[in-house]
């Protein structure tokens, strides 16, 4: 009886070494294919260097860039450029997924709607974002206004049509369900068709960062407020100046945050999936 108390104790004490050894594996497999292509890339930068295809001061090495990066994110200003480059991209997407939700809901639900307009969303998710800037700065002129209409009009188009294709593809045995249950109108939607179109709709804010984040970055460039010293004016600055390195500093910034978004969209891709049985805990 000691012996399997014994036993009982050991196996605790070892269960959090287990767990802590396996959450360093799953880090470990989701981290080594990444390093790896950063690897990859530059080595094949380095070697272009190398090959004098342009001079070096156009195509700076990794080391000259990254040594430039390191001064110039312990700058304040560096931040206050990220800070408000953030705040507008949230700002904008916010006010996207909210538009492109009620437009989303309201094509599903009335036939003639979707008749009306389906076609022009789509229209709209594949046109150029640079395309509306002309518009936007006769209506807004060089202002805060003017970005965040670009920057919403790229990403709502691709909510709405997210959420209309997670709407679409709701089983009809579901529906009938929920009819059998009692469920009308709002509760329909709330209690049904909208859980039963998450994942869908996940894919479509994912997309619809993507349309906003590109629009953001050439709104800054072609929009310059004056006083609003984001990282795409300061890059704009950067490539007055013919300083070819800290242009590329700044693009590997705007990477960087790109790919921070994209993990947590797929952070929580992941965790809606683990949720609906799609994928193994």
């Amino acid at each position: 009886m000691q012996a399997d108390t014994v036993g009982g104790l050991d196996a605790l004490e070892l269960a959090p070494t287990a767990e802590k050894g396996d959450l360093a594996k799953r880090i470990w497999r989701s981290a080594w294919p990444k390093l790896l292509a950063i690897v990859i890339v530059l080595l094949v930068w380095q070697i272009v260097v190398w090959s004098h295809w342009k001079p070096e001061f156009v195509l700076p090495g990794p080391r000259t860039v990254f040594g430039d990066l390191g001064d110039v994110v312990k700058t304040s200003d560096f931040w206050d450029g990220v800070r408000l480059t953030l705040t507008r991209a949230i700002t904008g997407f916010l006010l996207a997924v909210v538009i492109g939700t009620v437009v989303g809901a309201a094509v599903s639900r009335f036939a003639p709607l979707r008749a009306a307009i389906g076609s022009l969303i789509t229209g709209l998710q594949t046109m150029p974002s640079i395309m509306w800037f002309p518009l936007a700065i006769l209506l807004f002129q060089l202002s805060e206004k003017a970005i965040l209409f670009v920057v919403v009009i790229g990403a709502a188009p691709s909510v709405a049509n997210g959420l209309i294709s997670g709407i679409d593809y709701v089983p009809r045995t579901w529906l009938r369900v929920g009819q059998v249950l009692g469920m009308r109108g709002v509760a329909k939607y709330r209690h049904l068709i909208l859980p039963a179109a998450l994942p869908s709709f996940i894919s479509g804010l994912k997309q619809g960062w993507a349309f906003s984040w590109r629009s953001l970055m050439a709104g800054e460039l072609l929009v310059i407020v004056p006083g609003a010293l984001s990282i795409g004016v300061r890059m704009q600055q950067a490539r007055d100046l013919s300083d070819s390195s800290l242009v590329i500093s700044y693009i590997i910034v705007v990477l960087i945050i790109g790919i921070l978004i994209d993990v947590l969209f797929n952070a929580a891709d992941n965790k809606l999936r683990k949720r609906w049985g799609l994928k193994e805990v």
